[in-house]
């Protein structure tokens, strides 16, 4: 059967080598141990063995490519598990004829693939289907957590889920296993078989990968060993049989002192791995005392503890605060809401708010600007890419309307509607977290009147809503009457602001919120 060798890791942090030198070719017989090529890692030369015996089938690399770990090196047919019989018999025996091609059942792994720039694990929020499902090909299968985002794992292939390797709540990595499924795939035989035998002579493989669950002994699974050349060699100095020594190691690895001890028949005790846990055990992401709890802090809320944490130590943050009074903007809102509604279009009081901030932009563009880590040089932002927190079941995320300062008020609406309803069930994708150039944070929505916003770095200013409050204030005339005033509050870098900048800026701002048709003549 043809079979993808796995490129393993080669040291610590590798993810990528070049090939130097293929020490075979396509059609060579090769033999377990046997050097097949040698790569080179930014730390040294490293040599890859043959984990089977088999017939080099193909190789995906040339020379001088760059290969990654954990993606395959080349393809063989694997010996003892070929798609088709030995030709000998053929012609000794008038009693053997050709048998046709059969369906055989294939478990294997389905690995993890990149789920984002830089991530390499995540957690296991939710499990979708459960060991024993049949599921189609793209079928969502689990949800998982990373530092920027939830993101939903379609399945490669229909068939039936055979094993998770992973409890909820338990944390996965990018290139491993997740969980095995078995599918149907065709063995185009060949093999002659005894005439009127029902001996099935075409074998049922089991693609196996190194999985994060412990293992009693491989030949219980059916598969290799997970063990090293040296470890190998070992075994067959000492006539044991490999696949029947339990492995003590991580994953079920087998270790020289594993061999020795079974030669000597006091097998060492396996090591059990937190992802060995059966998915039915319950999860160990929380530590109960009898009065305290210790959670873990992981994904979206670790980003955003890392973030906050870095801003404030390497910002210097200054407030000012403005009241600013929306009743005639209320009162247009009411006045379009219906009428849009019926288009689709939810038009609530923030598109108002980005457009006015954008267009006060277009008058003050350092705050639509970014220092670079040493604050010796400023880049000016042409795109008013405005982000808007959002308080999600995963945690603060922070989505941006790309390029308001092209769009309509009711053009950022249906992108903001978009933004805040994925957001909201952790779904926003990376590309719309990423490239913010300003933040709004509507904290009155849930209460409060005032904040100290933290920078969204390394952006150089942030505000934060109030509550609208329906509050007495003397008119034009002298009389008291009540208006709907919110108050804002605005964190800016004073390394690149200072408080008259804000404060004139805030002013336009203000202006564009309060008299709303004053808007028109500065749209573009």
């Amino acid at each position: 059967m043809k079979q993808d060798f796995i490129l393993p890791d080669i040291g610590e942090g590798i993810v990528e080598c070049e090939i130097v030198e293929w020490l075979v070719k396509e059609g060579d017989v090769i033999k377990e141990d046997q050097p097949v090529c040698d790569v080179m890692t930014d730390k040294a030369l490293v040599q890859i063995p043959a984990v089977y015996d088999g017939v080099v089938s193909k190789l995906y690399y040339a020379k001088g490519d760059i290969a990654k770990v954990h993606a395959p090196l080349f393809e063989m047919e694997v010996a003892g598990v070929a798609a088709s019989a030995p030709a000998a018999a053929s012609g000794s025996d008038p009693d053997l004829t050709p048998k046709s091609p059969k369906i055989s059942e294939i478990t294997e792994d389905f690995i993890l693939p990149d789920i984002g720039e830089g991530i390499v694990e995540c957690e296991i929020v939710d499990w979708l289907v459960a060991e024993g499902d049949t599921i189609a090909e793209d079928q969502p299968v689990c949800d998982v957590m990373t530092d920027k985002a939830l993101v939903q794992i379609p399945a490669k292939y229909a068939g039936v889920v055979s094993k998770l390797y992973y409890a909820k709540g338990d944390i996965a990595k990018v290139h491993a296993p997740l969980f095995a499924i078995r599918r149907q795939g065709d063995v185009t035989a060949a093999a002659p078989v005894a005439s009127g035998s029902d001996h099935d002579l075409t074998p049922k493989v089991t693609a196996t990968a190194a999985r994060p669950a412990a293992s009693d002994s491989a030949a219980a699974k059916g598969s290799k060993a997970l063990a090293s050349p040296a470890v190998r060699r070992l075994a067959r100095e000492l006539g044991v049989d490999l696949q029947r020594v339990p492995g003590s190691g991580d994953k079920g690895r087998v270790y020289k002192e594993d061999v020795r001890a079974f030669a000597q028949g006091t097998p060492v005790a396996a090591v059990s791995t937190p992802a060995a846990k059966p998915v039915a055990a319950t999860s160990t992401a929380v530590v109960s005392s009898a009065e305290n709890r210790v959670e873990p802090i992981r994904g979206i809320k670790a980003a955003m503890a890392r973030q906050m944490a870095e801003s404030v130590s390497s910002i210097p943050h200054f407030t000012y605060c403005e009241e600013i009074d929306l009743t005639d903007l209320i009162a247009l809102r009411l006045q379009l809401k219906d009428q849009y509604a019926k288009q689709g279009v939810k038009l609530t009081m923030m598109p108002f708010f980005m457009k006015a901030l954008s267009l006060a932009i277009n008058e003050f563009p350092v705050m639509n600007s970014q220092p670079n880590a040493d604050c010796t040089e400023l880049t000016y932002f042409s795109a008013h890419n405005i982000g808007v927190a959002v308080d999600s079941k995963i945690g603060l995320l922070v989505p941006n309307v790309k390029g308001c300062e092209q769009k309509s008020i009711l053009e950022i609406a249906a992108e903001l509607t978009r933004l805040t309803d994925a957001a909201r069930e952790g779904r926003v994708s990376p590309a719309d977290l990423k490239g913010g150039t300003i933040t709004i944070s509507n904290i009155g929505a849930i209460g409060g009147t005032v904040a100290t916003p933290i920078i969204n770095k390394p952006e150089v200013a942030i505000v934060a809503l109030g509550r609208v409050q329906a509050l007495p204030r003397f008119a034009a005339n002298g009389q008291v009457v009540a208006r709907q005033l919110m108050q804002v509050s605005w964190s800016g870098d004073h390394r690149i602001i200072d408080g008259g900048t804000i404060a004139r800026f805030t002013n336009l701002w203000k202006q564009y919120l309060e008299q709303p048709s004053s808007m028109l003549l500065s749209l573009r």
